[in-house]
């Protein structure tokens, strides 16, 4: 995948993304899809009321439209991409549901979580077995040395996992203003160069349009944002790069590329752990974006830092893999 084709992919789905943008954006705010506060979270948060939510819809589109055209112009439109846009879209409808339930029928809870879960698992199972049908590794990778873990069948029980684990992570990510959408850019583009120094030129052009595509959403989410995500996107973004890293057979790298997901996560745990079992949070509020914020950081302060936390972890293991 030469220089041209990736700077193509992420110019041509920046300029989708910000183009579908502009449509939909106007067409959720005229249809009432805002997003509701929680009270009991940073004050300065309550003034975000109303703005519309469900904005993953726009980079979903824009990702769907882009992948198949780029990948069969390119020549690399493969059952791997067909995979990848698969738990896209069945991650993204699963928290589009979501968002649907609360924003539009009013019902605060929306879905159950278990009924997320079920939903998460199929989807992750067929996937795994649309990978079977072909040549298809179960083994596990160790990053940084030469040791492999065979799972065979239970590799399905490591991929639900997986999947489940981070579409989840990047859900409880997205809090902040361009929080999400800054770290997936990087992480994609991440993914996208260890794809290409892999060989893995399919799942590079996703890796790729992915990062164009939030970094056209960026446009409209950045302080102050104009839109959210929504568990439309988050779940989308989580499931997707969790599978990327599974298809490049470089999972446990996801741990250090994806290393903001996993301390927002751990913050969530630690806190419902510390206060189940001694009555005292550790944390003044969870997940760990709103501790900084309650502790005097301004919110494009703590966005600033999230994403050169995101970028430092990226570049780590990218150069440590390609050279």
């Amino acid at each position: 995948m030469t220089l041209v084709t990736t700077i193509t992919a992420i110019a041509v789905t920046f300029g989708l993304t910000a183009i579908l943008g502009y449509a939909i954006i106007p067409l959720l705010r005229r249809m009432k899809f805002g997003q509701s506060i929680r009270e009991e979270g940073p004050q300065a948060h309550l003034k975000k009321a109303g703005t519309p939510t469900m904005g993953g819809l726009i980079f979903l589109v824009s990702i769907l439209i882009a992948t198949p055209v780029l990948s069969y112009i390119n020549g690399v439109l493969t059952t791997q991409t067909i995979v990848l846009l698969l738990v896209l879209v069945g991650f993204g409808a699963i928290g589009f549901l979501d968002d649907f339930i609360i924003v539009v029928m009013k019902r605060n809870l929306g879905l159950t979580s278990i009924q997320k879960l079920i939903g998460q698992i199929i989807i992750a199972i067929f996937a795994f077995f649309l990978l079977k049908l072909g040549p298809f590794d179960t083994v596990i990778s160790i990053p940084f040395t030469e040791i492999d873990i065979e799972m065979g069948i239970f590799y399905v029980v490591f991929l639900i996992f997986w999947l489940v684990g981070f579409s989840n992570a990047v859900n409880l990510t997205d809090g902040l203003d361009g929080l999400v959408s800054g770290t997936s850019s990087i992480a994609f583009s991440a993914f996208g160069i260890l794809a290409v120094s892999f060989n893995q030129q399919d799942i590079a052009m996703f890796s790729f349009v992915v990062s164009g595509a939030m970094l056209g959403f960026l446009l409209f989410n950045m302080k102050p944002a104009r839109v959210f995500m929504g568990d439309t996107g988050s779940l989308a973004l989580g499931g997707a790069l969790a599978m990327i890293s599974i298809l490049i057979k470089q999972e446990f790298l996801l741990l250090i590329i994806g290393i903001v997901y996993v301390i927002e996560t751990l913050s969530v745990i630690i806190q419902v752990i510390s206060f189940k079992t001694t009555g005292k949070r550790v944390f003044k509020m969870s997940p760990i974006h709103h501790h900084f914020e309650l502790s005097g950081w301004s919110e494009w302060k703590v966005v600033l830092v999230f994403w050169g936390i995101a970028f430092l972890a990226a570049i780590v293991p990218v150069l440590m893999e390609v050279m």
